[in-house]
């Protein structure tokens, strides 16, 4: 595709995206020289210049030198800009922060200590190895979220009692607060298995069927979702697989927005939560952002609110750098904390 599109010869060039900074440094790059070829360098210069000290590094002085040579040449819109739209009502972010229960404690610990051990085993500087720990890392990131999330979506066992997750009683907790206000809700997860076991623990709890959207869905049934949804007021709960259903759908029907775990990538959450929160919405919407307390995903959250500045002034972090770390700083983020 950019050959073909850095092929065209034309006096003039405009590119235009939806989310202009969601995309990583090398593929700004890359919009940029169909537009103004030459201005950021070639591909490999702006890897060892840009890309690398700032997704990196998080280096500050880079990510400022990049935006005055960038901000010329990109003409950006928000919706919350009061001259694009003057009547969209504010929104309302709000970390919410839950306990791991006995159960989790200890399924942590036994996992984080069986990952570590094989991970200190391996030689991050040896380029063989390389590879394989960093696998490692990120099947660790894997297994830790899924525990915090819920033990039955890393034990496969079946067991969706929700007294088994902190995170899960607080999320019964901030649920049925919406639906006492009788407002409509998103709940947003990476995991299709996770949507299916809260779907279980909605059903158990409230008596309610949830509607689920997720990629496994044809696009008609996918469609059935959506309008169901927005014109049937008796149904108030649709959880949906962030992949599937983070962009280009507009359910301003909700007003409430729930990720149940997060991505620690701060484009993609406001990508999903502007399913909500877009032109049409007449209420304030509020965003519930579920984050287990003494874990690696309070202290990671820590970190990406640290990088945010700087993230909001290029790209967003993903989090692949975590796989970067030392084992001793892994242990630093990954060790449970005193809570």
């Amino acid at each position: 595709q950019s050959r073909i599109v850095k092929s065209l010869s034309a006096h003039i060039k405009i590119a235009m995206s939806g989310t202009p900074v969601e995309n990583r440094l090398m593929e700004f790059w890359s919009i940029m020289d169909f537009c103004n070829r030459g201005l950021l360098g070639n591909a490999k210069s702006f890897r060892e210049e840009f890309e690398k000290p700032i997704q990196e590094y998080s280096n500050r002085h880079r990510a400022e030198l990049f935006q005055k040579i960038t901000s010329p040449f990109l003409l950006r819109r928000l919706k919350t800009d009061k001259s694009i739209i003057s009547d969209l009502p504010e929104k309302l972010e709000q970390d919410e922060c839950a306990s791991l229960s006995p159960e989790q404690e200890a399924l942590y610990q036994k996992t984080f200590s069986s990952c570590m051990e094989a991970i200190a085993s391996l030689d991050g500087e040896n380029p063989e190895q390389r590879f394989e720990r960093s696998a490692k890392v990120l099947r660790l990131i894997l297994a830790l979220k899924q525990i915090c999330n819920h033990p039955a979506q890393y034990l496969k066992d079946g067991n969706t009692k929700s007294e088994l997750s902190g995170k899960t009683e607080l999320f019964l907790d901030i649920l049925e607060s919406i639906l006492d206000t009788d407002e409509k809700v998103l709940v947003f997860t990476q995991f299709t298995e996770m949507g299916e076991i809260l779907e279980r623990i909605i059903q158990v709890k409230f008596k309610t069927k949830a509607l689920f959207y997720h990629g496994g869905l044809s696009l008609a049934a996918r469609e059935n979702v959506i309008s169901e949804f927005e014109k049937n007021s008796e149904r108030k709960i649709l959880i949906l697989s962030l992949k599937a259903g983070g962009t280009g759908l507009n359910l301003t029907a909700a007003s409430q927005v729930i990720h149940y775990d997060l991505w620690w990538n701060p484009a993609v959450e406001a990508q999903a939560t502007d399913r909500a929160y877009r032109i049409g919405q007449n209420r304030r919407v509020v965003v519930h952002r579920l984050i287990t307390k003494n874990t690696f995903e309070e202290k990671i959250n820590a970190i990406i609110e640290s990088k945010r500045k700087i993230s909001e002034m290029t790209v967003s972090t993903g989090e692949n750098w975590i796989a970067k770390l030392s084992d001793d700083e892994l242990r630093e983020v990954f060790t449970l904390g005193k809570g």
